[in-house]
């Protein structure tokens, strides 16, 4: 009972944050000019405002789902879409993109996406063939497969900016902080698409990962196959970290930060826990794009920064927090 008082009382929040996000700092606005047509306030609102507190909504809720599905299976409080390479190898192909793309102008806006997608999925492949090459899908031999391709990933990025000339090396350079800014309205959908069907996927894997979180042999002898459902979930973790990274660049510590904090408030029932995860995330990345929006106005600072700046102290509360416990496995 005390949980279910939890959790509506946290979709509440989300949910009065979240609707009172596209008004902030519009302190002149009428309420009924914004269905206006034409009216100033009316374009501001819905062409501007409304657009990126949607995407910072479904973006936040994707990398929080995402990041825990990798700590789920992973079984570490510390791990996040970085820790696998799935947002270097996004990274990597989204900046692959913004150096060939003058050779590509018919893909628009679109080669962004398809070449996040593939960097993610090619990152996802390597780890998966490494981890196979030694036999199984052991949890141990993925998390230090990720770690080495998000290094090589991330260097590869920085040379192809040090390829690039000072244009595209700048355009690589801000989308890597991560940023709301100059966000296309008709890549809404494939996000939407993307965050909300993954979401359900996810779902309907959830007493798998309950299993494989306590377990690969207690998820086994209940009759789960490891292998295919830590395949097709990390898979799909995937495919949604590479749409949102295509859009809003590689954002740190919501993958990490939030599904820790759920996980405290409403314990490890991932059933319970998604939408938690998927709310609060996005609650969360619309609050710190307020931010972003307002510290340095009427100037913008990318998002990634204020995520960095609250991710960094929370990163070592965890380490500490879990060093004290015994280890990092919660």
């Amino acid at each position: 009972m005390k949980r279910t008082h939890t959790f509506v009382c946290l979709l509440l929040f989300c949910g009065a944050i979240v609707a009172a996000s596209p008004f902030w700092g519009m302190s002149t606005i009428s309420p009924s000019s914004i269905w206006t047509a034409g009216h100033p306030d009316a374009e501001v609102f819905w062409r501007l405002r409304f657009p990126r507190t949607l995407v910072a909504f479904l973006a936040g809720a994707g990398l929080s789902i995402s990041g825990m599905v990798f700590q789920a299976l992973l079984r570490n409080p510390l791990a996040t879409p970085f820790t696998l390479g799935v947002s270097s190898g996004a990274a990597l192909g989204a900046s692959v993109y913004f150096r060939l793309g003058v050779f590509l102008p018919v893909l628009g806006s679109m080669g962004t996406l398809g070449a996040a997608l593939c960097g993610s999925l090619l990152s996802m492949a390597i780890v998966y063939l490494l981890t196979r090459a030694r036999g199984g899908l052991s949890t141990a031999v993925m998390l230090l497969a990720g770690v080495v391709i998000n290094f090589f990933f991330s260097s590869l990025v920085m040379f192809t900016q040090y390829l690039s000339d000072a244009n595209d090396s700048l355009r690589i350079m801000h989308w890597l902080m991560g940023s709301l800014t100059g966000l296309e309205i008709f890549r809404i959908p494939d996000l939407a698409f993307v965050v909300i069907v993954g979401a359900l996927v996810i779902r309907h894997f959830s007493m798998e990962i309950d299993l494989l979180a306590a377990g690969e042999e207690l998820a086994a002898s209940r009759g789960v196959r490891t292998n295919r459902a830590k395949l097709y979930v990390f898979v799909i973790a995937s495919i949604i970290v590479g749409t949102v990274v295509s859009l809003t660049g590689p954002i740190g510590f919501v993958g990490m930060m939030i599904p820790h904090i759920c996980r405290l408030w409403l314990g490890w029932t991932h059933r319970t826990l998604l939408p938690a995860a998927f709310f609060l995330g996005g609650c969360f990345l619309v609050v710190c794009d307020l931010c972003a929006r307002s510290i340095m106005a009427p100037a913008e600072m990318p998002i990634g920064i204020i995520t960095a700046l609250i991710g960094g102290p929370f990163f070592l509360w965890v380490l500490f927090k879990s060093c004290r416990a015994g280890g990092l496995l919660q």
